[in-house]
């Protein structure tokens, strides 16, 4: 525990704060403040000098009306004012005076804390902070990169995935193939009683079709040659990083009732097609996919040698993050995941079943998250790294003209779901990691080749209480707000 007092000094009106600071965790401080009866006395003082200034008060000019008086005729409003100004003071010179770095508001239960008439003010509180630790050399670091040109399979592969985005689902009375979708009611029973029905969801017969809070493994499997009216039914496990702690790790019975079986009418890349996408001819075309492609290379690259070069630099980060703070940054891990994937081209559809997957293990993901967030913004606050208005704008240019989404509509959406603010930081520390990157020595190995769609999902979680998606998905909704 450490113990200082700020003193008044050259008429400088800092308030004779007595501050203890006491660390409860890497990233945590319990501060304990008392204010000093003089100060308090200074700023009741102010509050009811402006207070006197607009007072009305019948029998008096205003400005006029006796302290004594304003006291007692105003004494609620007074109260709270003196208490907000001296809470609001002496955070700031907290703030100024000792390195704390909070990442958060501080808990403080104000309904709780009341300035007392006479005699010193004491309140105390808790802080989420930055921890502190080494960075150790980059320049010792190796990193594995992905490299190699594309294949003709990883362009086979987008260009199919770029007509399937726009294909037709058609009604058909033959048995689900492998691809189909399904238009079913999914009912979820745990211990003999249902806890979840989802009505009318369509999902794509896939190997795994996730949800936030479990996933069932072999539903394309389980689902071929299904028929409207048929049901089938399997088992899975609730994951262990579910909200509800009671559901963790409990068998859930999954019940598929089929109203419809839609199969995929893929477009022929004609004069229409051509037109609707805003292209001139197919070699635009083939140029879209080609781009597309170099675009999913890369952001394969960034991924894994990004990933190894923050496991080898959080290696030794075995500082522990409060749960609470856990909690709060969970989403933002997951939009920045997102916006990573938008950005480089993937579908809403495969943006959705990631977003799933990340949800089953969000607890420790973001944990993991946090860390290296922490490491890389101290390295961009050091380096002085920031992303500029134009960089976000560029950005924002290129995921409009992946999606074909409006440019306005698509900022308009972000500002709305809060990923415009994720942005901002995913790109500031891309440019570390870039940075980073320049620090360290590399080994080149071949590319991964790009795989076909293996995961699809449903949005609800199968125990309720969850983040709604972050994938945001109405566009009815939009194209009335335009």
């Amino acid at each position: 525990m450490s113990s200082d007092e700020a003193q008044v000094a050259d008429g400088d009106q800092k308030m004779s704060l007595k501050v203890e600071i006491e660390n409860t965790g890497a990233c945590r401080r319990h501060i304990a403040v008392t204010v000093s009866e003089d100060d308090i006395s200074e700023i009741r003082s102010d509050a009811l000098t402006e207070l006197a200034d607009k007072a009305e008060v019948p029998g008096f000019r205003i400005g006029k009306v006796p302290a004594a008086l304003l006291l007692k005729r105003f004494r609620t409003e007074v109260a709270s004012d003196i208490k907000q100004k001296v809470l609001l003071a002496s955070l700031e010179q907290i703030s100024e005076e000792y390195d704390i770095d909070p990442i958060g508001e501080p808990r403080l239960n104000l309904e709780d804390l009341e300035v007392p008439d006479s005699g010193e003010f004491h309140y105390e509180f808790d802080v989420e902070v930055r921890p502190t630790f080494d960075l150790p050399d980059f320049k010792t670091i190796t990193v594995r990169r992905p490299s190699g040109e594309a294949t003709p399979e990883d362009l086979d592969l987008v260009r199919q995935n770029f007509l399937m985005s726009r294909a037709a689902r058609v009604a058909t009375t033959e048995p689900a193939q492998a691809g189909d979708y399904v238009v079913c009611d999914i009912s979820c029973t745990w211990q003999g009683k249902e806890i979840q029905e989802f009505e009318a969801e369509s999902v794509r017969l896939l190997p795994v079709l996730n949800f936030p809070d479990s996933a069932v493994e072999g539903f394309e499997d389980l689902m071929v040659g299904v028929t409207a009216g048929e049901k089938r039914e399997t088992s899975v496990r609730i994951s262990l990083q579910s909200p509800v702690v009671e559901m963790r790790g409990e068998e859930v019975t999954m019940t598929f009732t089929v109203h419809e079986v839609q199969r995929l009418e893929v477009p022929a890349v004609d004069a229409e097609f051509l037109s609707g996408m805003g292209l001139e001819a197919a070699e635009d075309f083939e140029k879209l996919v080609s781009d597309s492609v170099e675009r999913q290379l890369v952001y394969q690259q960034r991924q894994q040698t990004r990933e190894q070069l923050l496991q080898q630099i959080t290696a030794t980060a075995d500082w522990d993050i409060p749960e609470e703070l856990l909690r709060q940054q969970t989403d933002n891990a997951l939009r920045r995941e997102m916006l990573e994937m938008s950005q480089a081209g993937f579908s809403r559809e495969q943006i959705a079943a990631r977003e799933s997957q990340i949800r089953q293990n969000a607890v420790e993901d973001t944990r993991a998250a946090l860390k290296q967030h922490f490491i890389l913004d101290r390295i961009a606050t050091e380096q002085e790294i920031d992303a500029s208005q134009q960089e976000v704008d560029m950005e924002l240019s290129m995921m409009a003209y992946q999606s074909g989404e409006p440019i306005r509509r698509l900022r308009a959406r972000m500002v709305k779901s809060g990923m415009m603010e994720n942005m901002y930081a995913q790109l500031r520390e891309r440019k570390t990691v870039d940075y980073l990157l320049e620090q360290v020595s590399f080994e080149d190995v071949p590319h991964e080749p790009l795989v076909h769609d293996s995961q699809t999902s449903v949005s609800g979680a199968i125990c309720g209480r969850m983040t709604s998606s972050l994938v945001d998905d109405t566009a009815a909704e939009e194209e009335g707000d335009e």
